[in-house]
C-alpha cells in the first residue's frame, strides 16, 4: 500500500480522479443502499408498512442532524489535514486528525443524551402524528444509542479518503452496508421486530464499520496516526477546522431543518400520505447526492493537496473534470426520473395509491435537479480549497434564503397547496445554481492568485 502521498502531486489528474473517485462513488452509492434499505424493507412491512415508513421518515431529520454534525468536524479537519499534507506538515495533520476525534467523541455523547430525553417532543415537532408517532420512537430510540459509532466512522474516514486510501474507505461503507443489508430482514421479518429491528441493523452495522476505521487509523499502513499524545482538544487547531466545516454543516443541518418545513406543512395540507411521499422523495434524492459527493471527495485530496503545494494547474483541471463529471450524472438521474417516477417511487412502497401519488410529486420535486451538479461541484471545491467563507454563503441562500420562505409561501398562491409545496424544491434549486456559479466564477480565480509557487526539491 502506498504510504507516501505525493502521488497526489504528480499522477495524471484524469487517472487519479478516476482512482480515487471510482471507490469513493461505489462507497457513496453502497452508502445510499445503506440509507435507504431500511425504508425499503419497512415500506413493505405486510402490516401498516406504510404507516412505519411514514413514521421513519419523521427521523430522518434527527438522522441528518446526526450526520451534520460528523461533517462539521470531518469536512473542516480533513481538508485541513490535507492541506497540511500538501505543505510537508505531517505533523500538523496528524495533531488535526488527533483534535477532531476528541471533538467528535464529545458531540457523540451530548447527542446521544439530548435524543433519547427530548426524542418524543422533537418527533412530534417534526411532523408525526398519533398514527406514525409509535413507529417513529421506536426506531429513534434505538438508533439513538448507536450515535457514537456513527459519529465516528463518518468523521474519521473522511481522514483515510484525505489522504488518498480511497480503497480503504470504501470498504469502510461496504462493510457496514453488507451488514444492513443482510441484517435488517433477519431482524423485521424473521425476528419479527419491525422497526426496532432496522435500527438494531444499523447499530451493529455502524460498530463494525467504526471498529474498522478506528483499527486503520492506529495501524502502521496509513499515513497519518491517532497518536495518544495528540487525542486532545487543541483550540488552535480546532477552531479552524470548525469554521471550514460550518458550511458542510450548514448543508446538512438544514436539510434536517427543510426536512422538519417539508414535513409540518405536508401534514398540514395532505395528511400521512403526503408525509410517506416525501418519505419516499427524500430517499430517492440520495440517488443524486450521494453519488456525486462521492466525486467530489474523491478529488478533494488531490485539490487540497495541489492547493497547498501552489500547483494551480492541476488544480484547475481537477475543478473541470469534477464540473463535468456531477453535472452529467445529474443531467442522466433528472432524465430517469422525469421518464419513469413510478419505478423509482414503487421501490418504497407496494401500495399502487401511494405510488401514483409520489411519482406525481417526484416530476415537480425533481424539475430543476438537472443543473444542481454545477452547485455541488462548486460547493465541494470550495471546502476543499478552504473556502469557509463562500461555502456558507452558497449554502445559506439555497436552503434559508430561498427553499423554506417558498415552501410556505407558494401555497397561499396555488390551488393544489400539496404540490405547491413540492415546487418550493425545484424553483430554489435553479435560482440557487446561478447565484453559485457566479459567486464561484469569482472566488476561484482570487483563490488561484492567492496561491503560493511550488515549493523546489
Amino acid at each position: 500500500m502506498n504510504t507516501d502521498n505525493e502521488f497526489l502531486g504528480t499522477e495524471p489528474i484524469g487517472k487519479l480522479i478516476f482512482k480515487l473517485a471510482i471507490p469513493t462513488v461505489a462507497a457513496q452509492i453502497v452508502n445510499m443502499l445503506y440509507n435507504i434499505v431500511d425504508r425499503i424493507y419497512i415500506g413493505h412491512m405486510p402490516v401498516n408498512g406504510d404507516l412505519a415508513l411514514t413514521g421513519v421518515g419523521v427521523c430522518l431529520p434527527i438522522i441528518m442532524i446526526v450526520s451534520a454534525f460528523a461533517a462539521l468536524v470531518s469536512a473542516g479537519g480533513a481538508p485541513r489535514a490535507s492541506i497540511f499534507m500538501g505543505q510537508k506538515d505531517n505533523e500538523k495533520a496528524e495533531r488535526t486528525l488527533g483534535s477532531c476525534l476528541s471533538l467528535t467523541v464529545i458531540i457523540s455523547i451530548i447527542l446521544t443524551a439530548v435524543l433519547l430525553i427530548f426524542g418524543r417532543s422533537l418527533l412530534m415537532s417534526f411532523g408525526a402524528s398519533v398514527n406514525t408517532i409509535d413507529y417513529a420512537l421506536d426506531y429513534l430510540n434505538l438508533y439513538a444509542l448507536g450515535t457514537i459509532f456513527v459519529q465516528l466512522t463518518l468523521g474519521m474516514n473522511a481522514f483515510i479518503t484525505a489522504q488518498g486510501f480511497a480503497k480503504i474507505g470504501m470498504y469502510t461503507v461496504l462493510i457496514g452496508a453488507f451488514l444492513n443489508i443482510v441484517l435488517d430482514p433477519v431482524f423485521i421479518f424473521v425476528f419479527n421486530m419491525g422497526v426496532k429491528g432496522a435500527a438494531l441493523a444499523t447499530i451493529i452495522s455502524q460498530c463494525v464499520s467504526c471498529i474498522w476505521v478506528v483499527k486503520f487509523l492506529f495501524s502502521p499502513k496509513t499515513v497519518l496516526h491517532i497518536k495518544k499524545s495528540y487525542i486532545k482538544l487543541d483550540r488552535s487547531i480546532i477552531l479552524p477546522c470548525i469554521a471550514l466545516g460550518l458550511a458542510p454543516f450548514i448543508m446538512q443541518s438544514s436539510e434536517s431543518i427543510i426536512s422538519i418545513c417539508f414535513n409540518s406543512s405536508l401534514q398540514r395540507y395532505g395528511g400521512d400520505t403526503a408525509v410517506a411521499a416525501m418519505t419516499i422523495l427524500s430517499s430517492v434524492s440520495q440517488f443524486a447526492a450521494l453519488p456525486v459527493q462521492g466525486i467530489s471527495m474523491g478529488a478533494q485530496p488531490i485539490l487540497s493537496y495541489n492547493f497547498g503545494a501552489g500547483n494551480k494547474a492541476r488544480v484547475k483541471k481537477a475543478f473541470k473534470l469534477v464540473l463535468i463529471s456531477a453535472l452529467t450524472y445529474t443531467l442522466v438521474l433528472w432524465v430517469a426520473v422525469m421518464a419513469v417516477p413510478h419505478v423509482f417511487a414503487s421501490i418504497f412502497t407496494p401500495k399502487p395509491d401511494l405510488v401514483a401519488y409520489a411519482a406525481k410529486a417526484l416530476r415537480v420535486y425533481y424539475f430543476g435537479m438537472g443543473i444542481f451538479g454545477i452547485q455541488m461541484a462548486c460547493q465541494m471545491t470550495f471546502n476543499a480549497l478552504g473556502n469557509a467563507k463562500a461555502s456558507i454563503m452558497v449554502a445559506v441562500m439555497r436552503k434559508f434564503i430561498l427553499l423554506i420562505p417558498f415552501i410556505y409561501i407558494l401555497p397561499q398562491f396555488m390551488q393544489n397547496q400539496t404540490m405547491a409545496v413540492y415546487l418550493a424544491e425545484p424553483i430554489a434549486d435553479t435560482m440557487s445554481v446561478i447565484f453559485a456559479s457566479t459567486l464561484f466564477a469569482h472566488e476561484f480565480k482570487k483563490a488561484l492568485n492567492s496561491m503560493s509557487e511550488p515549493k523546489k526539491a
